[in-house]
């Protein structure tokens, strides 16, 4: 499995190359500055000012909670461009994609801090402690080689686009909305790009791509999952319908499986076949999860509203 990993390093190049002059064509340069309304800033008591209390946020609790992991997520760039680089290699269009991703990356972050503490949307104090927490901790995909690699990254740049995306319209700040809309377009393009590389080595290796992907969706978490609190953090978002099972199953791993034509292709072999079989009996289980899910949500929400 290892030289087939290390053969496609090589034989992807300009699939990289390619998908990379169609990244930049694509991608528009933007201003993390624009986005935030420095207007409604004002010093903290450090410098004569005020510090945070909870009346200053004009963002409700759950978009409070949503937009601080969605930050802290993108806090640890450091951890993913050190994974990416040591997948990947930091020569030739590779290497030229590293930089270009972790670069575009870093905007996310800053923007979004900078809109947070301008904004008093969040304490400040916490958001650091959280911040110091999480990256001293760092980040590891554990010993995922290339293709299990690019796989991951497919599921998980549109996982995150999809809660940038929810969080901004659940914001209730259209400022928020439009900066959280237009970070959810470049992670977008860096599915598409992710995506279109997993295409091309399921050309080249079909088993191996197969069995890349089965793992990959199988044993799926996203990547700030271990920042303290996130599972608590994950239900208040399961629960206002930002992230949730359903979105998971019905709007990333569905629609990047239908591109891959997984249940349509002919060219595996047994090993391949299995792994696609692993994969389908996942996903109804995945489904039927999501289901069960949603009509707890349902409830939960009707007897909420019959109390109220």
């Amino acid at each position: 499995m290892g030289d087939i990993q290390t053969n496609l390093l090589h034989e992807l190049e300009p699939v990289v190359e390619m998908n990379l002059n169609r990244h930049l064509d694509a991608a528009k340069d933007w201003m993390p500055h624009d986005y935030i309304p420095w207007s409604r800033g004002r010093d903290f008591a450090f410098l004569g000012g005020e510090d945070w209390t909870p009346e200053d946020s004009p963002l409700d609790p759950v978009a409070r909670t949503a937009m601080t992991v969605n930050l802290l997520t993108e806090d640890n760039l450091p951890s993913y461009h050190r994974e990416i680089a040591n997948r990947f290699g930091l020569d030739g269009a590779w290497g030229q994609w590293v930089g270009r991703w972790t670069a575009e990356e870093g905007r996310h972050g800053i923007a979004l801090r900078d809109y947070l503490v301008v904004t008093r949307g969040v304490d400040p104090v916490r958001l650091e402690q959280l911040r110091m927490a999480h990256m001293a901790a760092g980040y590891s995909s554990g010993n995922k080689q290339l293709l299990q690699g690019i796989a991951y990254v497919s599921f998980q740049e549109l996982a995150t686009r999809v809660s940038h995306r929810n969080t901004g319209k659940s914001s209730g700040c259209p400022i928020a909305e439009q900066l959280l809309a237009r970070i959810s377009t470049d992670e977008n393009l860096h599915m598409i790009f992710y995506r279109n590389l997993v295409a091309a080595a399921f050309d080249r290796a079909p088993d191996a791509t197969m069995a890349a992907i089965r793992d990959e969706v199988v044993g799926f978490t996203m990547p700030g999952s271990g920042m303290p609190d996130f599972a608590r953090n994950a239900v208040t978002i399961a629960m206002a319908g930002i992230y949730d099972l359903r979105l998971h199953h019905d709007e990333v791993v569905t629609p990047i499986l239908r591109f891959w034509r997984v249940f349509e292709r002919d060219d595996l072999g047994p090993l391949g076949e299995q792994a696609r079989e692993e994969l389908a009996e996942f996903l109804s289980g995945l489904d039927a999860q999501a289901s069960r899910f949603v009509e707890q949500r349902e409830r939960k929400r009707t007897g909420m509203m019959a109390r109220a």
